[in-house]
């Protein structure tokens, strides 16, 4: 007959690329396939449960067994898909084990999408699309997500509030000037698309704040008075914004 399977925390759930329908049939990658069949020593019958940011969560059943391989059936959906509020997170790259956590975490918390932006303090110059990507789909598995947050290329600060969609507005996390508690400031503004902004280590510079501090459409908010690390200012402030606006976010 077959077993459910399931991890410390609950059943196990799996991104995949493929269509999800009644009957369709989903052929793993080869890591995917590898952890169900060595590491969870799943056999043929047994049922877990698949989203890929689509057509909802689907509970499928494993009806084919290969070498290197295994192929799942879609049996029922268990749930449809549930967008989260249009937020993204725009950071400055961090060091690696930080920037893991930072995406991990934010996509925990719901972000849409994640946007690294080069500025003038960044001391990574690079990043690794590929492990943020697996990074995310790994806490959106875990999370109970039925979607991924979207991750982008690396950005040049100027170059990305030139294109700005000015409909978006922007939470300023400004370290270094006078700006009202992020609570007091997210009081009484509207739902609707918003970005959280937070920058490198040593915060950004003077010239990227005036040029965010001018911009109609900015929201700067302090954080506290305590200097916080890169990483705890992106959480801190997604936290706080999905508290006081994201629940509330008809989308």
């Amino acid at each position: 007959m077959g077993e459910e399977l399931t991890e410390p925390g609950g059943g196990v759930r799996l991104f995949v690329e493929a269509p999800l329908s009644d009957g369709a049939r989903v052929e793993l990658n080869d890591g995917q396939a590898h952890y169900l069949l060595h590491v969870m020593r799943a056999k043929a019958g047994d049922r877990l449960n698949v989203f890929n940011g689509r057509d909802g969560e689907w509970r499928v059943r494993i009806v084919e067994v290969r070498k290197r391989g295994c192929v799942l059936e879609c049996e029922a959906r268990t749930a449809p898909l549930r967008e989260v509020p249009d937020l993204w997170l725009v950071f400055a790259p961090i060091k690696k084990i930080p920037a893991d956590y930072v995406v991990q975490k934010a996509t925990e918390l719901g972000v849409r999408v994640l946007q690294p932006v080069l500025t003038r303090r960044t001391i990574a110059r690079r990043v690794n699309l590929e492990r943020m990507r697996a990074n995310a789909i790994e806490a959106a598995e875990q999370s109970g997500r039925t979607d991924v947050p979207q991750v982008r290329d690396l950005a040049d600060f100027e170059r990305l509030l030139g294109d700005w969609p000015t409909a978006r507005k922007i939470l300023f996390c400004d370290e270094a000037g006078e700006a009202p508690p992020i609570a007091q400031a997210l009081r009484d503004v509207p739902p609707g698309p918003w970005a959280i902004f937070t920058g490198p280590e040593g915060g950004f510079d003077p010239v990227e704040r005036n040029r965010l501090r001018a911009l109609p459409f900015v929201v700067p908010v302090s954080l506290g008075e305590r200097i916080l690390r890169a990483d705890t200012a992106a959480l801190a402030a997604l936290a706080v914004w999905q508290a006081l606006i994201g629940e509330h976010d008809p989308v």
